[in-house]
């Protein structure tokens, strides 16, 4: 079931820090496909978002009740200067189009509440040498990046074999040098991941100053300085270049958190389109969308950029931009309501 994040590595944590909440029980799609899958409700969906924690190793030096009052007044503010509707109205741009993979609106989307919390971060890292969050924890973080390395066969014009292969070898020869962009990289740290496996020519984007600070000075620590940061909005990007890989673990999942979420996210697919080569790969891992959500969301944004009747008619290659390559099949599964499904997913599609 779509509509939580997983908790983070809890590490150990001084004294007087208040602990984290406990998530309820959730799952993110069935690992067979979608056969029957009941999906969360939009309720279910945003009070599950709004569970998430943004914390430091060593737990948030602002207590709950205070950091959301705080990112309240940000929401109104917001919502004043952009003329947003409230997150409690009906926020939608195309309000007439029911898109049973929305989420409603929460904090999480606005930029002004990552601002404040990797401000919070880069104040811990300087005064306590703590990194921050690692979103979804670094078992998937790693998996993340093993998988990706095993995916650039498929960009050197193998055919997939449909089947996980993180446990492959392949040629580094292959892939040292494609180049990779992380879009929404936070701290950074799955580009330190991937440059663990061999990759060389990796960039990070965020649209928080603080953030691209924070992850300027965890590869200078960990010595992966070869590592590029950039402050960069990915829904009006400014970069200039193609890359063979993108990746996104979680960015996707917050742009749809934001009020006028499906808009963004027509958006998010246009830039990433714009950015990848041809041939070249996007890796998403979400918590907020099952996998079978994700393909249905890429074969609407094809509708939409090349028209419903072409794509339905099949009319030759331009009905397709990214065709679905494989998803992780590795992540722990566990039951809920008598359905099997894991909290998270990851999918990669190739751009045609």
């Amino acid at each position: 079931m779509a509509g939580i994040r997983l908790t983070p590595e809890e590490p150990e944590m001084l004294v007087g820090t208040p602990p984290r909440p406990q998530l309820p029980p959730s799952v993110a799609g069935a690992a067979g496909g979608s056969g029957g899958l009941e999906m969360a409700s939009d309720d279910e969906r945003s009070i599950a978002a709004d569970s998430w924690s943004v914390r430091s190793e060593y737990g948030s030096t602002l207590d709950d009740d205070q950091r959301y009052a705080d990112a309240a007044e940000v929401l109104a503010a917001s919502a004043a200067s952009a003329n947003f509707p409230s997150a409690a109205s009906d926020y939608c741009s195309d309000k007439d189009y029911e898109d049973p993979g929305d989420v409603e609106g929460s904090l999480l989307g606005l930029q002004s509440y990552w601002d404040a919390s990797y401000t919070e971060d880069l104040a811990n890292f300087q005064e306590h040498g703590h990194t921050g969050e690692i979103w979804f924890g670094a078992d998937v973080m790693d998996t993340v990046a093993v998988w990706t390395k095993s995916l650039c066969s498929i960009i050197d014009g193998r055919i997939p074999s449909g089947q996980d292969s993180i446990e492959s070898e392949v040629d580094e020869n292959l892939f040292y040098n494609y180049p990779v962009l992380d879009v929404g990289t936070g701290n950074g740290l799955l580009l330190q991941a991937l440059a663990k496996q061999g990759f060389t020519d990796l960039t990070g984007t965020d649209y928080s100053k603080g953030a691209v600070e924070l992850a300027r000075n965890l590869v200078a620590r960990d010595g992966f300085s070869s590592i590029n940061f950039l402050v960069d909005d990915i829904l009006e990007t400014k970069l200039d270049r193609k890359f063979k890989i993108i990746t996104d673990k979680g960015t996707l999942d917050a742009i749809g958190l934001h009020p006028d979420g499906r808009a963004k996210r027509i958006i998010y697919w246009e830039s990433i389109s714009n950015l990848v080569e041809p041939g070249g790969i996007v890796v998403i891992t979400s918590c907020n969308h099952t996998k079978d959500e994700l393909l249905q969301e890429v074969e609407d944004f094809t509708k939409r950029k090349f028209g419903k009747e072409n794509v339905d008619e099949g009319a030759g290659d331009v009905s397709e931009i990214f065709r679905y390559i494989d998803h992780v099949r590795t992540y722990p599964t566990i039951m809920f309501g008598g359905i099997e499904g894991s909290q998270v997913c990851t999918v990669a599609f190739q751009r045609v």
